[in-house]
């Protein structure tokens, strides 16, 4: 169902009897498009390149995202505009940072976490493309 909304095909397959949750089709669908590019590209460049790569094969399979989303901070009563900024929010439901460290800190999962609670999205995943083997490189996280 190439190019389908995605909360139609969700809805379809839950009224079809679909056991899978929610957010599973969708994310796996991300990390099939984070396999391929690291397939083409392997390790070693910039996140700069990686995230425009995995925004085209995103845009080629159909899954709405927005680039570089602007994240504001509420503190008390105001928005404040801190300069956050999400890599990739997909379908306005996962928020996906990427990264090309030669290995993963605590400091990045944090930091993913805090966009994830700030956003109130309850899934992120954090890919990491510096890695040999891009399986090594995904950590799901969940609120």
């Amino acid at each position: 169902m190439k190019g389908a909304n995605i909360a139609e095909q969700e809805e379809n397959e839950k009224q079809e009897g679909a056991p899978k949750m929610k957010f599973d089709r969708l994310s796996n669908r991300v990390i099939g498009c984070a396999l391929e590019v690291h397939r083409h590209l392997g390790p070693g460049l910039l996140e700069s390149t990686y995230e425009q790569c995995l925004a085209h094969e995103l845009k080629m399979e159909g899954i709405p995202f927005k680039l570089q989303c602007p994240l504001p901070v509420q503190y008390k009563e105001i928005k404040l505009d801190c300069g956050y900024r999400i890599d990739l929010l997909v379908d306005d439901r996962i928020i996906i940072e990427l990264k090309s460290v030669e290995r993963v800190l605590p400091i990045h999962q944090a930091q993913l976490l805090t966009y994830m609670k700030l956003s109130a999205t309850s899934i992120g995943l954090l890919l990491n493309f510096n890695v040999k083997f891009m399986r090594s490189g995904i950590k799901r996280m969940v609120l």
